[in-house]
């Protein structure tokens, strides 16, 4: 055998293919950003280049299996899994070649037989073997918004002397000899439709039966008796032996800093707003009413407290509540008007218009005929195209977005508060509103029922009786209920979300992960140093602990599941809220007899969700765009963020080796320790990449079934793969000799973490594509502190390096 096919047979060749694979995906996003998508595919993507790695990738594993004797030596998970990818390959290869991809253009009542494709020599036509006609198009919207909940194609399909009635909507496909339709898009004018089309019969076909493949595979590789996970669970439970009959360890320093920063009100409480609050228990009664923003019906303790985050930046104003704040601001505008409270984005705009404080009142903002003083500049800044913008004077518009809201608020012109009984749409009105849609007695009774209500509010801020200003909000519901015609109220949810906002479940699971996690780790680090039968006792309390605070952690996503209606993993917020319960379930998994992977999976789960209390995480419940009201959503996003929790585990416990390696004393036991912490970071690295893997092919399966593509090279679904490549990498380590080192797996499923990170986060931020749901803002400083701490953990690499004893690997 030559050398280069020596090499290429070799799992060095596998890794080392593996390693250019995840730098040419990476590289091609940023190309996609600097060039545009069409570069990125022909530069890289689609280039016989990348085609020919893949090609090489196929070879590798081919000659493998028959160098190591796969069958022979009964490997049948790594067997199946590998095939597996070889027919998935193999069924994207037929879609590229055999596939076809276009779009018809139908207008209402009009007939369509042409698909127009468009090729790399330009635009082509097909005609299809049958005839679309439109007989009716709908777009959907959200009740009292425009956001599109739906839109759908009524379709009449003239094929073999016979005509069909069809409806094609998001998530809803027709299928037609092999032809299948999409709903893509739609005519401005709301007349006419646009349907993508896919025919790719052969490579569907193939590339789900590896899918198939892939699962049978990953079933295999936790329950066959000779796989690498079941080998590693033997490891571990010798390993663990060899500790209980091993010397005590001598002491060593791990610091592990956790904090945790209360919000402390912000702003000026002057003494006419303390005179001048609203009780607590009546602000509870104005906050239960229901009103609707955003297409969505909620409380307006919902609203209120969206209201004071956007504009305050804080969950209350001093010790007003959410409630109280925004009741006093509709009841006594001249006065609110005067206090400090819109939050500013940075000192540069401070000093630009002699605004003194992190906070600025309303009145500062105009000069003294009334002329708004930062129109000026933001008139030039909206003339120029947004990616000249600079950072300040996106700042200024943000600025500029939160005085529209109280100019809103001041005028009555939101949240919709009143129902009109006969639009279609289910529009609900403020009071401010151009009310001419009303009859004229109905008008009047809205403007001044909410006047009569406000007025009755001040008057009851000086006699102290709150009976009237109760009276007038039961106007003011039963007025709703009359009018609510689509059954938008209901009660029992309204009820539901006002406890979930009240109970802020997450904040105080944080405090309890933080506290029980942070305890946890002491006495976890006290059992390396002597076994007590005190500390047994002390780790098993707090564990029962720490299980109270998962469970409540699961009831409040399931609240939030039961108020909106849907998985909550739809945005960043919930992601993060999801990734948290997911890190902390990790730790339940491989921490059964090992208390210190516990405590870090639960002190993790605490920084999580610490973060998503930070002020770029956007908490408020929102409705779904189109494409993600399907069951692929639960799925895909549940278990590809479910793998972020297991490699948060492996993330830690590469640290503590690491840590371990760098200052801990040598000692007959340490060996066994790490051995024991690097098996379970193994394991914890299995699952994860199952899990991604899974919920990534899962993603392709939703692309295929929403929009007849797997694939579409968009950066998320980019990054999630380079994710899969780098664990794999990690993960194939072991069968390198030379590589087979703890120090150097330690080390990388550290790194790796920057994968998913990137992919979580990064995509977002430093690059551009279709996911934009998952969007979030304003967090330039998060990674620069994640760049720090990446800086800090390359140092401790280098000193566990210098450090460690060679005995351990």
């Amino acid at each position: 055998m030559g050398r280069g096919l020596r090499f290429l047979s070799s799992y060095k060749a596998s890794i080392v293919l593996l390693l250019i694979y995840a730098i040419g995906l990476a590289t091609a996003t940023f190309v996609e950003k600097w060039m545009g998508t069409e570069a990125a595919r022909m530069l890289i993507y689609y280039s016989p280049l990348f085609f020919f790695l893949q090609f090489l990738l196929v070879v590798n594993f081919i000659l493998i299996l028959f160098r190591r004797h796969f069958i022979q030596r009964k490997k049948w998970a790594m067997l199946v899994i590998h095939c597996a990818l070889v027919v998935i390959l193999a069924g994207a290869m037929t879609t590229l070649l055999f596939g076809k991809e276009g779009q018809v253009h139908i207008r209402e009542g009009e007939k369509a037989d042409q698909m127009v494709m468009h090729t790399s020599k330009g635009i082509k036509t097909e005609t299809l073997p049958f005839v679309l006609e439109l007989a009716d198009f709908r777009l959907i919207r959200y009740p009292g918004s425009q956001s599109p909940s739906s839109y759908e194609s009524d379709l009449l399909v003239h094929v073999d002397g016979e005509v069909r009635e069809a409806k094609v909507f998001m998530n809803n496909v027709l299928d037609v000899k092999g032809y299948r339709f999409f709903q893509a898009s739609y005519d401005r004018d709301e007349m006419g439709t646009v349907l993508s089309v896919s025919r790719d019969v052969a490579g569907r076909t193939v590339t789900y039966t590896g899918y198939f493949l892939l699962g049978i595979g990953f079933l295999l590789m936790f329950f066959m008796p000779f796989s690498r996970f079941h080998k590693l669970q033997q490891q571990l439970k010798e390993t663990r032996e060899h500790i209980r009959k091993g010397a005590v360890v001598p002491a060593f320093l791990i610091i592990v800093a956790s904090g945790y920063a209360q919000n402390t009100p912000g702003g000026s409480m002057s003494e006419a707003v303390r005179q001048n609050r609203i009780p607590p228990e009546h602000a509870a009664r104005f906050g239960a009413l229901p009103v609707q923003f955003r297409g969505r019906t909620m409380p307006m303790n919902t609203f209120s407290s969206e209201i004071l985050r956007k504009v305050h930046k804080e969950q209350t104003f001093g010790d007003l509540n959410p409630d109280q704040f925004l009741l006093g601001l509709l009841a006594m505008p001249q006065m609110w008007m005067q206090v400090p409270l819109i939050a500013q984005p940075d000192k540069q705009m401070s000093v630009q218009y002699n605004l003194s404080g992190e906070y600025v009142s309303y009145y500062h903002l105009f000069d003294r005929q009334g002329n708004y003083r930062l129109l000026p500049q933001l008139q030039e800044i909206y003339h120029r195209p947004a990616d000249t913008r600079t950072a300040s004077e996106k700042d200024l518009i943000k600025f500029d977005e939160r005085v529209n809201i109280l100019y809103q608020l001041l005028n009555h012109t939101m949240p919709g508060i009143f129902p009109d009984a006969g639009d279609p749409s289910h529009t609900w009105y403020a009071p401010g509103d151009d009310l001419s849609v009303f009859p004229e007695a109905d008008s009047i009774f809205i403007t001044q029922a909410f006047e009569r209500y406000l007025s009755e509010v001040r008057q009851a801020m000086k006699s102290g009786d709150w009976s009237k200003p109760d009276e007038a909000l039961s106007v003011i519901e039963a007025h709703q209920l009359k009018n609510d015609k689509a059954s938008l109220i209901q009660p029992e949810k309204l009820q539901a979300e006002i406890r979930y906002n009240r109970m802020d479940l997450f904040n105080r699971i944080k405090v309890g992960y933080f506290i029980t996690g942070g305890l946890l780790l002491i006495v976890a680090l006290m059992q390396l140093l002597r076994e007590k039968r005190w500390k047994r006792y002390a780790a098993a309390v707090l564990t029962v602990c720490i299980v109270l605070l998962f469970l409540c952690h699961m009831s409040g996503m399931g609240m939030r599941w039961y108020i909106s209606g849907y998985a909550p993993w739809s945005n960043s917020y919930e992601t993060m809220v999801y990734v948290s319960w997911a890190t902390v379930l990790a730790g339940f998994i491989f921490g059964r007899k090992s208390t210190l992977t516990r405590a870090l999976a639960v002190l993790f789960g605490g920084v999580i969700l610490f973060v998503t209390a930070l002020n770029w995480m956007d908490p408020q419940i929102n409705t779904l765009v189109p494409v993600l009201k399907s069951p692929w959503l639960m799925f895909h996003v549940a278990v590809i963020v479910s793998a972020y929790g297991f490699f948060g585990i492996s993330f830690l416990l590469g640290i503590t080796n690491l840590s371990m390696m760098a200052f801990a004393e040598n000692s007959p036991r340490l060996p066994h320790r790490i051995k024991e912490l690097s098996i379970i970071n193994n394991m914890s690295l299995l699952v994860g990449l199952v899990l991604m893997a899974t919920g990534t092919f899962l993603g392709a399966v939703w692309a295929n079934e929403s929009w007849g593509r797997y694939w579409g090279w968009d950066p998320k679904e980019t990054w999630a793969l380079i994710t899969v490549v780098i664990y794999s990498i990690v993960t194939h380590l072991h069968l390198v000799k030379r590589w087979n080192s703890q120090w150097l797996f330690n080390l990388l499923s550290v790194f790796a973490f920057a994968s998913v990170l990137m992919t979580f986060l990064g995509v977002n931020y430093f690059l551009s594509g279709m996911h934009s749901y998952g969007q979030t803002e304003g967090i330039s400083s998060v990674f620069m502190y994640i760049g720090a701490a990446f800086a800090a953990l390359g140092i401790l690499g280098v000193l566990s390096y210098t450090k460690r004893n060679r005995s351990i690997d």
